[in-house]
């Protein structure tokens, strides 16, 4: 076994060959201290238990919004369709003030979390467990309710940088 440091890794290099494993992608809202809605979009959303039922994503230490979000102890990942790019990057931006959701009709899921129109399926979940890990923090949701709301849509995947979708063709 060699003692010898491992050679840094380029950020640039990391990301492009990361960006060629395809990820779903979701939006996790919830609400702030005066009841503004609040969500931003994660491309590390995943299942990580069945018994109890949990699931978690990787947010960036950095986040302005998630810090807002947890305070209430309760999240809403909304898996978006194919079809909502415009969202994806509407809500990739780190912004506090509620004006994501500008001109979209939301419902209340479970939780009192927004919905977002057009998710093929929502996944309610409270804050069980926080573990930070390099630059980011692993959020680990109780999942407390899951309803599929569109089948119309494929969900979106994001891969080399852009959004497609989930399509498998048989």
């Amino acid at each position: 076994m060699s003692n010898a440091a491992t050679p840094p890794i380029d950020s640039k290099v990391f990301r492009s060959v990361f960006g060629h494993l395809p990820t779903g992608v979701v939006i996790v809202t919830g609400k702030g201290p005066s009841d503004e809605p609040l969500g931003i979009t994660i491309g590390s959303f995943a299942s990580i238990s069945l018994d109890p039922p949990l699931a978690g994503f990787f947010i960036g230490r950095a986040s302005r919004t998630w810090p807002l979000i947890a305070a209430r102890g309760a999240f809403t990942a909304n898996v978006l369709n194919a079809e909502q790019a415009e969202l994806c990057w509407r809500f990739a931006k780190d912004a506090t003030d509620g004006s994501r959701f500008s001109g979209i009709q939301v419902a209340a899921s479970g939780n009192g979390s927004p919905v977002l129109p057009g998710a093929v399926a929502t996944i309610d979940c409270t804050v069980q467990a926080t573990h930070t890990l390099g630059d980011h923090d692993l959020v680990v949701g109780a999942v407390t309710g899951v309803q599929v709301r569109n089948t119309s849509q494929p969900s979106m995947v994001f891969y080399k940088g852009k959004t497609g979708d989930a399509r498998i063709e048989s």
